[in-house]
């Protein structure tokens, strides 16, 4: 088995929360050593240009960055995707927070059913959520919530005021989407 390989698989799938290193030993079960060998062969793999990603150990977390040459393009996504509309997607990752919070990305994840990492991300950058604290679960996940934007956007005064949803087997998903704050008018 190829630990360097196992490790940026780890690493891809937890994305910007990264491992810590006594999580890496752990789910891996090897020593110091180890740990500083797969890391330092991983740093190493990063190290060509025609890399875009790189590993990178903050606050005893290992975590795969970009690679700052790239910042320019990064930015000019960002931006070009800041001007799109919110998706389908994005509202339904939106109410989930919203109606839950806290809540973290893994339980969207499950009741979406699929990852939430990037809508998640563009929520933030759009400042409608924001993290509101750490769950005692292991890895303390960050917890999201709605901002003050969120509500200002949707006419609230607090969460409070969000329409009471009933769910019921004869309702489709497709109609609980139903609102007058579709993507359109975001």
């Amino acid at each position: 088995m190829n630990l360097v390989s196992v490790l940026e698989s780890l690493l891809f799938v937890v994305g910007d929360e990264g491992l810590s290193l006594e999580e890496v030993k752990k789910i891996l079960d090897i020593d110091d050593n180890t740990l500083t060998q797969i890391t330092d062969k991983l740093i190493d793999n990063y190290q060509n240009d025609d890399r875009g990603i790189e590993l990178t150990i903050l606050s005893n977390r290992l975590k795969l960055i970009t690679k700052r040459e790239n910042k320019e393009y990064l930015q000019k996504l960002v931006d070009f995707k800041d001007d799109e509309h919110l998706t389908e997607s994005a509202l339904e990752t939106l109410a989930i927070i919203a109606y839950n919070q806290p809540v973290t990305r893994l339980m969207v994840d499950e009741i979406r059913g699929v990852s939430s990492a990037y809508l998640v991300r563009k929520l933030v950058y759009k400042n409608l959520i924001c993290e509101v604290g750490r769950s005692e679960a292991a890895g303390r996940p960050v917890l999201y919530g709605t901002t003050p934007l969120f509500l200002d956007y949707f006419g609230l005064k607090s969460i409070k005021d969000l329409p009471n949803i009933e769910i019921t087997k004869d309702d489709s998903v497709k109609e609980l989407y139903n609102s007058k704050y579709n993507e359109d008018n975001l």
